[in-house]
């Protein structure tokens, strides 16, 4: 069986030795497989005007060529140049629900290390990065700046935001502030784990995807989606604190609760599509990097795929 390597946050240690392994992981495992001309991890649109193609299932409506279109007698849409200088922000979102997992690591460590690769990954060759870290004790922010030293200082920041154990975050609020901050076109990474009500933040996320490229980065652990018949189990709210006692043995009580789990997950999905933002999940007993290429490779493909049905 391939071996699966945990976030490098899970190995804990100083905050600078966990920065050493989150570079190293990053820049030497990722890097070279996702970097170069942003049609990795990063494919926007950019702002500058290119040729047009025909219309595919999938393009954005809001591309549509209508000079051509009304020429051509079909579709078109109009590609456009990637942006030389790059401004992405990330908006983590550090719920006390992610303090939770019960495979290779917590769902906060694999939160701070996908946010960690937006940021190594894009921060080159005159890019900034941009940095919102909500917690139930407020918002912090690091404006979008250029340099290796604002990126590691960003990133101390993260991954030693203090654990809360109960409380609530404000998602939609922090969606709005970025929408509000990031006034020229970037890109823009949301992670969390996304269990407030999709109606309370698929709208301001929406909101943003009008402008910015936007990725939606969803962790969960498999103990979230069912439950194992281990007997009784006392189960927390940390938002609310309220406790709860469940019967795991009860095989129509693992089988609600899947159900159930299961049909928030196509809720969340189902949003973040509307949304017009790209979703990646990421989970806590599988192999992070391999799921981020995966991801990048099937984007990848659906951009090469339709660059080679433009018309000569």
């Amino acid at each position: 069986m391939p071996v699966v390597h945990p976030p490098p946050t899970a190995a804990g240690g100083s905050p600078e030795a966990i920065l050493r392994r989150l570079d190293l992981v990053i820049t030497r495992r990722l890097d070279g497989l996702l970097h170069g001309e942003y049609m990795g991890l990063v494919p926007g649109h950019g702002s500058e005007q290119g040729e047009s193609r025909t219309y595919q299932p999938g393009d954005d409506v809001r591309r549509i060529d209508w000079n051509v279109t009304a020429r051509m007698i079909e579709p078109h849409v109009r590609e456009t140049i990637a942006d030389r200088e790059l401004e992405t922000w990330v908006v983590l979102d550090l719920a006390p629900s992610l303090s939770f997992g019960t495979a290779l690591c917590e769902k906060r460590d694999l939160a701070i290390s996908a946010a960690a690769a937006a940021g190594f990954l894009t921060h080159r060759t005159g890019n900034r990065f941009g940095l919102l870290v909500l917690t139930p004790g407020g918002a912090a922010t690091f404006p979008a700046r250029g340099g290796k030293d604002h990126l590691l200082a960003a990133m101390h920041h993260l991954v030693t935001s203090p654990r809360f154990e109960s409380g609530r975050t404000d998602l939609v609020s922090g969606l709005g502030r970025i929408g509000a901050i990031a006034r020229r076109r970037g890109f823009v990474v949301v992670v969390s784990d996304f269990l407030a009500d999709p109606a309370t933040w698929e709208h301001p996320l929406a909101r943003l995807s009008t402008r910015h490229e936007v990725l939606c980065v969803d962790v969960a652990d498999p103990r979230e989606l069912e439950l194992p018949p281990v007997g009784v189990l006392q189960l927390v709210d940390p938002g609310s604190g309220e406790l709860l006692e469940v019967q795991s043995s009860n095989a129509r009580v693992r089988a609600r609760y899947a159900e159930a789990a299961a049909a928030q997950r196509a809720a969340i999905a189902a949003a973040i599509v509307r949304s017009g933002a790209g979703h990646l999940r990421l989970r806590t007993d599988r192999d992070w990097l391999l799921d981020l290429v995966h991801f990048v490779a099937a984007r990848r493909d659906r951009i090469r795929g339709l660059t080679r049905s433009r018309p000569t």
